[in-house]
């Protein structure tokens, strides 16, 4: 092949090319038979970057096409973000917005559990007759003596860490699914996390132990059973949205609410990282119970400050609090 005739011949192309992809690039919009025109090209310049390559691979040309053509589909398809960039908006908006826009779901969740997890562990505490039903007299010698406390130092911090930090993401994980059945499944996981609370604080109670109960409960205990209310509401939400979708056609509601949920547990993982770390290493710590308790607060205080401010500035802004268009998948429009 003549590189000399090809590039005479198709070098008036190239120079389109390259002005419609500076076109492209600044904020002025290319007509719509300016975009089908660079489409064409950038098309016809990828075949002749791969003539060139194949029957006579000049390494100058080379270059220059692959440029061409690599600055040409960024103009076409559209460049995408870097991943940090992602990572930013997916904290600092996406994230607080989803758990922002469930608040009438999750706060109220929130309020009815410690109900009905004060009520048990009163029932508890108020009837001896309970807690001989509910455990052997030694078991709950066992528990309230020692193994209430000796679970928080019954394995090394990092591992009790990863564990923790498993068995929470598993429960949230439980109750977030839980709403594609209609949300029984999120109040059954629920009702059984609430009542072993309870059940645990009444027989504290009735020990005498309420302050090491709370003590040792409380400095990682309120983060992470916000986690799971938040995830809680969302699961509740989803079920809802199954049964009235409102406005929207059932399919479309379930997709949107899907992925917001998703965003929500994507968060909790972190969310839940933090509470187990402060589990880990706060809670079994021989810092005083002033001091661990104000930690685990100034935690949930960070976390509620981030979610109403960010969150509430995030959705006043329009952030639908949805996974990122391109993670979203394609969908097929269809007649209403």
């Amino acid at each position: 092949m003549d590189i000399d005739a090809f590039i005479s011949v198709h070098s008036p192309e190239w120079s389109r090319l390259e002005a419609l992809v500076r076109r492209a690039a600044r904020a002025s919009r290319l007509s719509g038979a300016e975009v089908d025109e660079l489409v064409s090209l950038y098309q016809r310049a990828a075949t002749h970057l791969s003539i060139v390559q194949t029957r006579s691979p000049d390494p100058v040309l080379t270059a220059r096409l692959s440029r061409l053509v690599a600055s040409a589909r960024s103009a076409v398809v559209g460049a995408h973000a870097p991943a940090w960039r992602h990572a930013l908006r997916f904290v600092a908006e996406t994230f607080p917005a989803a758990v922002y826009r469930t608040r009438r779901w999750w706060i109220p969740t929130a309020v009815v559990s410690l109900a009905v997890a004060l009520a048990f562990g009163v029932w508890v505490d108020t009837h001896p007759d309970v807690q001989r039903a509910l455990l052997p007299p030694q078991s709950v010698r066992d528990l309230v003596n020692h193994e209430f406390a000796d679970y928080y130092h019954a394995h090394p911090a990092q591992e009790f860490a990863t564990q923790v930090w498993t068995n929470n993401v598993w429960v949230s994980a439980e109750v977030l699914v839980g709403g594609l059945g209609l949300g029984i499944l999120t109040l059954f996981a629920l009702l059984q996390n609430v009542v072993n609370v309870g059940v645990v604080g009444g027989y504290m109670a009735a020990a005498g132990k309420t302050g090491l109960f709370f003590g040792l409960i409380a400095p990682h205990g309120v983060l992470e059973l916000t986690a799971v209310f938040v995830a809680s509401g969302a699961g509740l939400r989803l079920g809802w949205t199954i049964i009235d979708p409102g406005p929207r056609r059932r399919a479309d509601a379930l997709a949107e609410e899907g992925r917001s949920t998703i965003v929500i547990a994507l968060g909790l993982v972190l969310v839940l990282g933090v509470s187990g770390a402060i589990e880990a290493f706060v809670t079994p710590s021989g810092l005083p119970t002033w001091l661990r308790v104000g930690i685990g607060l100034l935690a949930e205080t960070a976390f509620l400050t981030y979610v109403f401010v960010l969150g509430r500035r995030a959705v006043a802004a329009g952030n639908a609090a949805d996974l990122d268009e391109e993670l979203r998948g394609d969908v097929v429009p269809v007649s209403g």
